[in-house]
């Protein structure tokens, strides 16, 4: 039997856990068209929450539902694909004249983005996108534009943002999706040619409730056409710790202990878990570890021995430094999803098993 479980970034799981109450809102923006507050929506959380994972996922429920997915990461050539990409998709709603090309990037206040094409006209890339809407508005399509990894320091992420803007005040119907680490999400509302997005709705993932690990894995495995323990099941949620992307590796690799069984059992998840964990470790943690700075790492090792919420002034202490100093680090470390603010002063590790890995590392 296949192994239901797909512990590969971004893709859509059998079962997205505890993520129904964003999705029923956004799916119910789609519906509701123009004016709705969340066509324009912000997904931040630290790696491994599952943010490219439910942009797929809305992408695939927005195309059932009538509308045009495009789908592109912040990479240079960010714009010419997403242009490109919807006249490809909806080709079957509209004639395309010409093939677009970049032709040029502009830079001064604003980033004007040119392209050429087959007739040799030179649109900008919003009367391009203009053009393509209004010939979508003419079947009743509308058009989602979802953004992964954004990223503050990409001139064409600043353009996209401005002229959807533009869109939105025009009623079309357009929506934007965009996701990202808190930190690059936090840098590029900072811009001021982007106050537009300050207005947009945010939705940061965290950690999931064990009641929702435990149905998306107990369905996820049957509906694999095999069995799970309570035992089995109670001991791979207690492993994920609310994870999302945790829980896929618990599930993929205690599935493929015995995949010949009927049922996954207790054994099956406790070697599983194992390999998991060092999964966990290499793809994701090595990574979020290797791109903390000195005194990122001093203030989270300054947490280690509290087994509960730490408080910032305690911190502080243990790193001899003023609270002031202290209070940099929390904010630094908040917007790339580490830390979550505890109320009354203190602050806590948002992965639990980030503080069990640093305990390790840092010996």
């Amino acid at each position: 039997m296949t192994n239901p479980f797909t512990p590969t970034f971004g893709v859509i799981p059998a079962h997205m856990a505890g993520r129904e109450h964003i999705i029923s809102e956004l799916i119910r923006a789609l519906e509701a068209g123009p004016g709705d507050p969340g066509l324009t929506t912000i997904l931040t959380g630290a790696r491994g929450t599952g943010k490219t994972a439910l942009l797929s996922y809305l992408a695939d429920e927005a195309s059932s539902r009538g509308w045009v997915a495009v789908n592109v990461s912040a990479l240079p050539g960010m714009l010419d694909e997403i242009l490109q990409q919807t006249l490809k998709h909806s080709s079957h709603l509209i004639e395309r004249r010409g093939a677009l090309k970049l032709a040029a990037i502009k830079v001064a206040d604003l980033a004007e983005i040119q392209f050429q094409s087959a007739d040799n006209d030179h649109p900008t890339w919003r009367i391009g996108m203009e053009e393509a809407l209004d010939k979508l508005a003419e079947t009743d399509a509308g058009l989602l534009i979802t953004v992964d990894e954004v990223r503050e320091d990409l001139d064409e992420m600043v353009q996209l943002a401005s002229v959807f803007q533009h869109f939105v005040r025009d009623r079309r119907r357009v929506a934007l999706f965009m996701a990202g680490l808190p930190t690059h999400v936090s840098g590029l509302l900072q811009n001021k040619s982007v106050s537009f997005l300050r207005r947009a709705n945010f939705h940061e993932l965290g950690v999931v409730s064990d009641f929702d690990i435990e149905q998306a894995m107990r369905k996820t495995i049957e509906d694999g056409g095999r069995g799970v323990s309570p035992e089995a099941l109670s001991r791979a949620v207690q492993l994920t710790e609310g994870f999302p992307y945790m829980m896929q590796l618990v599930g993929y690799r205690a599935w493929n202990e015995s995949p010949e069984r009927n049922d996954v059992t207790l054994e099956d998840v406790d070697s599983g878990g194992l390999y998991a964990r060092n999964d966990l470790q290499r793809k994701v943690f090595d990574t979020t570890f290797c791109e903390l700075s000195k005194g990122d790492v001093r203030f989270l090792a300054a947490m280690l021995d509290d087994e509960g919420p730490s408080a910032l002034a305690d911190i502080a202490k243990r790193m001899e430094k003023k609270s002031n100093y202290a209070s940099q680090y929390k904010k630094r470390l908040m917007e790339q999803g580490l830390l979550v603010d505890n109320g009354q002063g203190t602050v806590r590790i948002a992965l639990p098993m980030f503080k069990d890995y640093l305990r390790e590392r840092l010996g």
